[in-house]
């Protein structure tokens, strides 16, 4: 076991990092602003047009989590009367859908838009 790899906790993604970039993005994308000249400006823009294919990825998932906040929501109120739980679940649906518009425009952006 003397020449086994070593593995550093760096490689090896964390719980938290996965579920982040299960949920969010972000971290698909580059920043536009961020360019230094107009060549790079370019390449990160055609990078965002290129990595707008898994926007409706998250959109389901963000689905998934609006169509579960939303009937934990209704569970809570009509089944076990629990008013202020229901309020949270119900907020949190209210989030996720905001998010989903906001996937929406972006995506629709990236893909359709012309770009110059």
């Amino acid at each position: 076991m003397a020449n086994a790899p070593q593995h550093d906790k760096e490689q090896e993604p964390s719980f938290r990092r996965t579920l982040y970039r299960f949920l969010f993005f972000d971290w698909l994308f580059r920043d536009v602003s961020a360019a230094r000249d107009l060549f790079e400006r370019h390449a990160a823009r055609e990078h965002n047009r290129r990595m707008s294919r898994y926007l409706p990825v998250y959109m389901g998932r963000w689905s998934v989590l609006a169509t579960f906040d939303f009937a934990l929501g209704f569970l809570f109120e009509r089944v076990l009367s629990a008013t202020m739980l229901s309020a949270l679940f119900f907020t949190g649906s209210c989030v996720t859908i905001t998010g989903l518009v906001v996937m929406t425009v972006t995506w629709l952006f990236l893909t359709y838009a012309k770009l110059s």
